[in-house]
């Protein structure tokens, strides 16, 4: 049975240090693709523009900065309160998201709970399948 967390967020896109937009998006999670986590970030266009990484990535982003190459993770502080910086690169461009620590981290507690660390391999069925694969 697959399971799914999903949460509406809305970001801050920073455009410059003086300058942010609010952006849309879902956070998605499947026990069918248990490393990963997905962001829909709802933009003008008609389809969202979808990112995958790994849930691993982002649960060590809240706590320290993490990751390189396309996708960084680090927390910081905007206003007096926790936010988790997330920087997006593509050959289409870059983005710098703002994402409310608080409501980042009750959505991956609730990820965690559906599938703790280090349990993700059971979510695949790769023992089953193994043992079907060299079974004489």
């Amino acid at each position: 049975m697959n399971i799914v967390v999903e949460r509406e967020v809305e970001l801050r896109l920073i455009l410059s240090p003086e300058r942010d937009v609010p952006v849309s998006a879902r956070l998605g999670y499947r026990t069918d693709d248990p490393y990963a986590v997905h962001i829909a970030f709802h933009t003008t266009s008609e389809q969202p523009v979808l990112w995958t990484f790994a849930r691993e990535l982002l649960i060590e982003g809240v706590f320290r900065p993490c990751g390189h190459g396309d996708v960084r993770v680090w927390p910081s502080k905007a206003e007096g309160r926790g936010v988790v910086l997330v920087a997006l690169s593509s050959p289409d461009g870059d983005a710098l998201l703002e994402v409310p620590t608080a409501q980042l981290s009750s959505w991956l507690e609730r990820t965690l709970r559906v599938v703790p660390p280090g349990s993700e391999s059971e979510q695949l069925g790769l023992d089953d399948g193994l043992a079907a694969l060299f079974a004489p």
